[in-house]
């Protein structure tokens, strides 16, 4: 480990509570970026002030005696106003206004909540996109898991035609959800897309993530022709 800087984030452990409670989507290690929760959480550290600052803070519990009230306020992620809280928080206020809602419902620690009605998939796949992948705070499996669900339980036609109608936020999250384990775990046996959409999908890979390239290229089979209709 290496003494932190304002610069280098702070990767916190899992943070298990006496009575066993979780969150249902709270990430096992995440980190903190943000220079003023990076203070807060290494000032209730009772030897901050005489020792260094490390950049890991794993492994820490609820009896660990160099834990403060105030620390264990600020990392329980049942905690309301403790930073994984703030973190979610943020998350879901970012989401588009069609999916606000759902959004804070996974906040909150509903496990399965209701998914939305009338959102176009288009706008999913824009949610996706729009989440950085890194840095992964205390949102993180939430900004992966609920885009995903939405997307996972919809047919693969239909997911197929969102392309052709999504920007490129939207497409950065398509090629992010076609080349996971999310699509061929849920389309084991409905993998075949329009060629337009193959396309689309297979250019912005190329040229923004090849990496990804590859497994789209193996997981993506062809349709003779569009068979979605829209009037």
């Amino acid at each position: 480990m290496t003494p932190t800087s304002g610069r280098e984030p702070l990767v916190m452990g899992d943070f298990s509570r006496p009575d066993g409670a979780r969150h249902p989507h709270h990430p096992r290690t995440y980190e903190i970026r943000d220079p003023d929760e990076i203070r807060a959480v290494t000032a209730t550290r009772p030897h901050a002030v005489t020792d260094p600052v490390f950049a890991c803070m794993c492994g820490e519990s609820w009896e660990d005696p160099h834990l403060t009230e105030e620390a264990v306020r600020l990392r329980d992620p049942l905690s309301p106003d403790g930073i994984p809280a703030r973190h979610r928080a943020r998350w879901a206020g970012a989401a588009p206004g069609v999916l606000r809602g759902y959004a804070g419902a996974l906040a909150r620690g509903e496990e399965d909540p209701d998914r939305p009605r009338g959102v176009p998939l288009a706008v999913v796949f824009g949610w996706l996109g729009a989440v950085r992948e890194e840095p992964r705070d205390a949102a993180w499996l939430l900004a992966e898991r609920g885009p995903e669900r939405l997307l996972a339980a919809a047919p693969t036609a239909e997911l197929a035609w969102a392309v052709r109608e999504t920007d490129r936020a939207g497409l950065e999250g398509a090629v992010r959800f076609f080349a996971g384990e999310g699509f061929t775990t849920r389309h084991p046996k409905h993998r075949r897309v329009a060629d337009t959409a193959r396309d689309l999908l297979l250019r912005y890979a190329r040229s923004h993530r090849p990496g990804d390239l590859a497994v789209l290229e193996r997981r993506l089979l062809r349709t003779p022709e569009d068979r979605v209709r829209r009037s």
